[in-house]
């Protein structure tokens, strides 16, 4: 089976608006990677494999004491490293060049003129016969002279260093943001650094996931059933096609029609699952149930608490009648981490709650830590006389 985590690049995330946006181009082209805050465990980073280093950009100012800086395991490590708007400061900063505030914020269209041609920017180009770039730029602070080592590979009118290179030790930075479309050769940038400088395999193909979650599954749960709580949204949705997809007959749907869906999805929902791909689905009505626990209800945040509290009580009563079920399963997209503050860090806050049925990990005290395959698996603790879930449950990281 191909290792599609085996070519990796590590973000390292300065607080920039488009941190997210830099890890969705890097993967469009075909490459894993992970985003970790800057100031993350270096011994970590060390340790983690990566083939190349992005510094991403910042809200911060490398002019000011204690400014966010790369750690230096990034730089003993000997991989490739690019350095976008605040990364590119920090780069230089800390390499013995020089950065300055400009006179006003820049944000918006600009268009660079490659003077030098390196392995990044070299022919690239929107307009034949000319080395010029369109890109968009968001900062306050700039270069004002490259570190020892570096040449400076572009310029704009308003800042005397947009692009620089170091090709023999194959670190660069550049002033603006390749991970937005404004920046029309912002993709093919991108590609030059995670493929021909990094060296990087493309295996990070959809094609390619399936086939690894689903080895995954295989691994994890072994034997025994698994139960899953089917929405009909995204989240839920994909998991229950993947996961009938590894294991067939083994995987009982319940899906819990509150009647706050639109009309006649709850009967889509069984037609898409239940006829077309065969998934064994328990489907239960409890609109009723759901109205009575709702009426008089008006804050979003208590609608939610009320939806979810009484989904767990349908959804016990469930499973309480089904045998041979060792793993329960749930469908979480990465928004939700964020918002019900699952981070691992635990410095996030809440911005609002979402489903699920279990709290924290009896064994780490992760929230839905979304370590194990396709960030769903869960096993639980079942009594033998009730088929019901006991209270304490373990996630798949730690229960290996």
């Amino acid at each position: 089976m191909t290792n599609i985590h085996r070519d990796k690049i590590l973000i390292l995330d300065f607080g920039a608006q488009y941190t997210q946006l830099i890890a969705r181009r890097i993967r469009e082209v075909g490459v894993y990677c992970e985003i970790w805050a800057w100031d993350h465990d270096p011994a970590e980073i060390a340790a983690f494999g990566a083939k190349g280093i992005v510094l991403s950009g910042g809200p911060e100012s490398t002019t000011l004491y204690g400014a966010p800086r790369a750690p230096q395991a990034v730089f003993d490590a000997g991989l490739p490293i690019l350095g976008i708007c605040y990364g590119m400061q920090t780069l230089a900063a800390q390499l013995g060049g020089s950065t300055e505030a400009a006179d006003q914020r820049e944000f918006g269209h600009a268009q660079v003129d490659v003077v030098a041609q390196d392995a990044l920017l070299g022919g690239l180009t929107d307009y034949p016969g000319q080395s010029r770039l369109d890109v968009w730029m968001s900062h306050g602070d700039h270069v004002a002279s490259a570190p020892p080592g570096f040449v400076v590979t572009a310029r704009t009118e308003r800042i005397p260093v947009a692009a620089m290179a170091d090709d023999a030790r194959r670190w660069y930075g550049v002033q603006f943001h390749p991970e937005v479309t404004h920046t029309k050769q912002g993709k093919a940038l991108l590609r030059r650094f995670v493929v021909d400088i990094c060296g990087c395999d493309t295996l990070w193909t959809a094609a390619h996931i399936i086939e690894d979650q689903i080895a995954r599954v295989h691994a994890l749960i072994g034997e025994g059933d698994v139960l899953l709580g089917l929405s009909g949204g995204v989240d839920s949705s994909v998991v229950a096609a993947l996961l009938h997809r590894a294991l067939g007959k083994r995987l009982t749907c319940v899906f819990v029609d509150t009647g706050l869906l639109r009309w006649q999805e709850g009967d889509q929902v069984m037609a898409t699952f239940a006829e077309h791909l065969g998934v064994k689905v328990i489907r239960v009505d409890a609109a009723e149930r759901y109205f009575a626990a709702l009426a008089g209800v008006s804050d979003p945040e208590a609608k939610r608490k009320i939806i979810g509290r009484l989904f767990v009580e349908i959804f016990d009563e469930q499973a309480s009648k089904l045998h041979n079920v060792k793993w329960l399963a749930q469908g979480t997209i990465y928004p939700d981490v964020i918002e019900s503050a699952g981070s691992k860090t635990g410095k996030a806050h809440v911005i609002k709650s979402h489903s699920a049925w279990w709290s924290h990990c009896a064994n780490c005290s992760r929230t839905k830590c979304g370590a194990s395959a396709l960030n769903l698996a869960y096993r639980a603790r079942w009594s033998t006389a009730t088929h019901s879930p006991a209270p304490a449950w373990a996630c798949a990281s730690s229960a290996r």
